[in-house]
């Protein structure tokens, strides 16, 4: 017994001795404080100090202060000397870092500071997909011009399925950990998915929908990109980011045609005009915004954003007329002309609007039109979706997509389906005129898993 205890207490003492000259891991330990406490006021879109601490190298360069890091001088570095004291400049408005946080950035300096950020392997695709040990949030739809395959949003990946039998037909893998909108071309050729790694970087793919596989991956801003949209022939893609801009690139060379910065917060959706001249964005600040894309200058404010909407998180453009539905935070679908028809009226500022529908049940989160323009979906965060007729503005049905939010709303070509996603990770497809459901199926295959960590971990739901 004697020897089993000397011998416990042995490795004890090694295993004590090994804790205590480990390194500081810059990619276990550093990068997630950064992320938390730091990353929200020196990210590319807004580097307060000319400081950018998203990548190693950016964290390296420094600020208008000078260098961030010494490597092996941590009393000489400016990073230790703004976390650290009994009252710390950074990070500002918020908790300071714990006395544990601010040694471990000193531990790590003293010992070079360096970069162990594992080289990206990619390891998915090719008949390895992403396992789930439960659903993921159906963030996205989009049907098909043709009809035959509903494309819904999984986590790195997009999964297509038939909707003759809504059995599984392909698997789509990207990079990008959240996919936030999906839309096809108007001729069919291209799936776009706006996607992106929060933190990290947004990524537009294009897939090639005859062979299913990947023809462009652009990425651009530092974080997931919203509300993709194609130009009518196909030539560009518009799309929002949370670095306050919306940004226009052409899909053959990839090049940036447009940069369009007047929005003054995250931008979650972008429609083009109907001859793809003009292209419409809304976002948390409240705004709907016309752009003319040859020459990326702002038009007008179709809406008044002084009335106390609230931030507008979708839109659709009517499929044959030059009108926008908006909805959001107030609740209330808004249908709106793209252009200005009649002079601006101190008396009238939302001179643009058409018609303002009835109340959801919570914050709009998802808007659809029907392929023939005569009804619109809203699907809310009370987790209900309606349908109602565009022009009188009559509710011709009502449904439960989820027990607690509706995310992606869809019509079938044809207008004999709708696919509603939510936070529960089913996709349900009802008939949008009676409101009957005609099936329901989970978006992805769901393993069984002992570990809720990893289950969590792998849904993308932390």
């Amino acid at each position: 017994m004697k020897v089993w205890r000397v011998g416990m207490l042995i490795c004890c003492v090694c295993l004590v001795a090994m804790a205590a000259v480990a390194e500081v891991s810059y990619h276990r330990q550093i990068v997630p404080i950064l992320k938390r406490s730091c990353q929200g006021c020196h990210h590319p879109g807004d580097a307060n100090g000319d400081l950018v601490v998203t990548t190693y190298a950016e964290l390296q360069r420094g600020g208008m202060a000078g260098e961030a890091i010494i490597p092996g001088k941590p009393d000489e570095s400016l990073l230790i000397k703004l976390i650290s004291g009994d009252e710390p400049a950074m990070p500002q408005n918020q908790e300071p870092l714990s006395s544990e946080e601010v040694a471990l950035f000193r531990q790590w300096i003293l010992e070079g500071a360096q970069d162990d950020t594992p080289t990206e392997v990619d390891d998915l695709g090719d008949g390895n997909y992403p396992v789930y040990t439960v659903p993921p949030v159906v963030s996205a739809l989009a049907y098909s011009p043709d009809g035959g395959t509903l494309a819904v949003s999984g986590v790195r990946e997009v999964l297509l399925y038939d909707t003759a039998n809504f059995e599984p037909k392909a698997r789509l893998v990207g990079k990008a950990r959240r996919i936030q909108s999906l839309t096809y071309s108007v001729d069919g050729k291209l799936l776009g998915v706006a996607a992106g790694s929060p933190a990290q970087f947004g990524e537009v793919q294009l897939w090639d929908t005859t062979t299913n596989t990947l023809v462009k991956a652009m990425r651009a801003s530092y974080d997931t990109v919203y509300g993709l949209s194609f130009s009518p022939d196909s030539s560009r893609v518009a799309f929002g980011c949370s670095d306050q801009t919306v940004r226009v690139l052409s899909v053959a060379d990839e090049k940036e045609l447009v940069k369009f910065d007047n929005h003054s917060d995250w931008v979650f959706g972008t429609i083009f005009s109907t001859d793809g001249t003009h292209f419409v964005s809304c976002g948390r600040d409240t705004a709907l915004k016309l752009v003319e894309v040859d020459t990326g200058s702002f038009v007008d404010d179709i809406n008044s954003s002084n009335k106390g909407y609230g931030e507008i998180n979708t839109l659709a453009r009517h499929p044959s007329a030059d009108e926008v539905l908006s909805g959001g935070e107030d609740r209330i679908p808004r249908r709106y002309k793209i252009f200005r028809e009649i002079r601006r009226d101190v008396g009238n500022t939302d001179f643009n609007l058409i018609k303002a529908y009835e109340a959801q049940s919570g914050s709009i989160e998802a808007v659809a039109f029907s392929a023939d323009g005569s009804l619109f979906a809203a699907g809310n965060a009370g987790g209900e979706v309606r349908v109602y007729n565009v022009e009188d503005g009559t509710r011709v049905a009502s449904m439960r997509g989820d027990t607690v939010g509706v995310f992606a709303v869809a019509f079938h070509p044809e207008g004999t389906q709708l696919a509603v996603g939510g936070f529960d990770g089913k996709v349900r497809v009802f008939e949008p005129s009676s409101g009957k459901l005609i099936t329901a199926f989970m978006s992805v295959p769901i393993e069984a898993s002992a570990s809720e960590d990893v289950a969590l971990t792998v849904s993308g739901m932390t």
